[in-house]
Formats: structure tokens, sequence, C-alpha cells
């Protein structure tokens, strides 16, 4: 973070609920509370996040096990991570999201109002970067929490400087990355899978209109993820794929994998190491870990087209006995 950057004053936007901060790091406050802030989940918002992500399952826009159709696993991550967005002035915000924590607790019916709260619970300062930690919720109109957010995210940087070298604590458990060939794939959730295990993964390229439409351009905010300009700014020639957009490619394969269970037992730990560009081939790589009997355990990764690994944590949910798996329509 450059000197530059903590002398600047506060900037202000009109919009909605009127003056916001200047999004760095010496302005947020312990703790800050964010929202409540309500939605609906209507065909609109569902065909603008299918089309971001290139996921048009049958469980969206059909019929799922939970009975109708319901939301994408992910489909109100943003809504979380950009409740700063509330006391912050969105188009100041230059950070990189380094970890996530998500859990999964009940799927998000369509047509339901939603409501989304939360708060920068800690700060803190490393190797030269401001680290900001937010956690938060989201909750159906029947007050059932539906997904929890803690993501932690490095505030007010470069992208190009950071380049996955600064980490904001000590990892004592490492991804081995490792799928042992020796085996036969493992399309669903089973007990006993041999450590080693390979899952069907994706292969996907994020093109910038959906960028664009993943990262609010149409609600009017220009980040390294909307604008190139912005990314020029951050010492990188192209605009770059968001984190929790990455972030998705793992969770459609989780729900291949675990099935209906991953929208009510599902959680992912991931560490964000590099940036994917615009246009990079993004897979997803997955490999049992160990199981007892009733949840699995996934190590979880992503590598580009060019050999440069952007994620890496792991997945776990309740094994389900059901065969019954969304498929594309589209």
């Amino acid at each position: 973070m450059t000197d530059d950057y903590l002398t600047e004053t506060v900037t202000h936007a009109e919009a909605g609920k009127g003056i916001r901060k200047d999004a760095s790091f010496d302005l947020v406050e312990i703790p800050e509370p964010f929202g409540p802030v309500t939605f609906t989940i209507d065909q609109d918002k569902l065909r603008t996040f299918a089309f971001a992500v290139d996921d048009y399952s049958s469980w969206y826009f059909k019929d799922s096990p939970f009975g109708g159709p319901i939301g994408h696993p992910i489909l109100m991550a943003n809504d979380l991570l950009f409740l700063f967005y509330e006391n912050y002035d969105g188009n100041t915000a230059e950070g990189l999201q380094s970890h996530e924590r998500l859990t999964f607790h009940s799927p998000a019916r369509v047509g339901e109002t939603i409501t989304v709260s939360g708060a920068y619970t800690e700060k803190f300062e490393n190797r030269g970067h401001g680290y900001v930690v937010l956690d938060a919720e989201a909750r159906g109109e029947d007050g059932r929490v539906i997904i929890k957010h803690h993501g932690t995210e490095i505030m007010r940087t470069r992208a190009g400087e950071v380049g996955g070298a600064s980490k904001p604590s000590e990892v004592t458990r490492r991804v081995s990355a490792h799928i042992d060939e020796s085996l036969p794939v493992a399309t669903m959730a089973k007990a006993g899978l041999p450590a080693g295990t390979g899952v069907p993964g994706i292969t996907r390229r994020f093109h910038q209109d959906q960028l664009n439409s993943f990262s609010w351009l149409a609600r009017g905010y220009r980040n390294v993820h909307t604008d190139i300009d912005s990314a020029r700014k951050s010492k990188v020639g192209r605009t770059f794929v968001q984190a929790l957009q990455q972030t998705e490619l793992i969770a459609e394969a989780m729900v291949q994998f675990f099935g209906a269970s991953w929208f009510t037992s599902g959680e992912l730990d991931l560490r964000y190491t590099h940036p994917a560009f615009t246009g990079d081939e993004l897979t997803v790589s997955a490999a049992v870990v160990s199981d007892d009997g009733e949840t699995q355990e996934l190590e979880v990764w992503i590598d580009t087209d060019t050999g440069i690994r952007t994620a890496l944590g792991w997945a776990r949910a309740r094994i389900d006995p059901s065969t019954e798996r969304p498929h594309q329509l589209l």
C-alpha cells in the first residue's frame, strides 16, 4: 500500500443512502455494520447470473429436489460481498480478495424476498498491505439462513503488486492438488472413496460481457473487473475475473458431485493466489481427501490454460444417496 493512499481524503458519492466514504483501509471502522438490504429472487436476477457464469442448469429454471426452481448456490455471494458499498463508494474500491469461506444452509426459492446483512469485523496489516474481514449472511423471508460469508480482502492495493505473494496468516494445511490416476473418477459422492480419487471438473472461459454482468457494471461500478483503465492503474494489462466468479465454477462442480445436499450442508474454504484474466481458460479440478461415512471432503483448485493456479482450497458436504443431478438446458 503506497503512502498516498493513506493520506487521501474522503470522496463523496450521492447514491441511495447519501454520502459514502472513499474505500480505503484507513477509513474502515471495526465493527462496522452494513444493511439490512432486501431484494427478490426474480427471473431477471436468475438470468443475469446464469449469463455471467454460463450455468443454465435445470434446477434454476425448471424444477429441483426442493420443489420448484431455486437460485444458484452463490447467486447472492456478491450481494454479501458488496454490502460494504452501503457505506463506501464502490467506484473507489481497489481490493483483491485473498480468502473466502462460504457455508450453505438452505436453497433460495425463486420469488422469495431475501435479506442480507453483515459487518466488517476485523482489520489488520501484513507485509505492507491492509486486510479487512467481512462477515455476512443472507436469510429467507421466513428467517432461515441461506448462506454465510466470511471473506478477507486486501483493501486498496494494486493487483499487479501482489500476485499471491502476500498472505494474511500462516497456512497450516496445504492442498496437495494430487489426483491418483490409477483410481476411477467418481461422478458423485459416495462413502468409502479412496483418497486421491478424481472428481469431474469444469473448464470455462469468461468474456468481458460476463465480467461486466457479474461485477455490476449495469449498476454503475467501474473497477478492475469491468473497466480496462482501472485494470491498467492496478498494473495489469487486462481486466480480471472476480474471485467469486471463479468460485461459482467450483460450486457448480460441487452441485454435480454432491447433489441437493450441497445447498443444505456445503462448505467452501478457498484462497485466491493469482488473478485470472478475461479470456483465460479456467479449469476446476478436485480430488477426494476423506470421509466419515456421512460427510465427504475434497481438495479443489483452479488452473489457467497457461499453468497458473488462481484458487485452491477445500469443499465438503453430506453424502447424498440420491442420484438426481441438474442438467444444462442450454
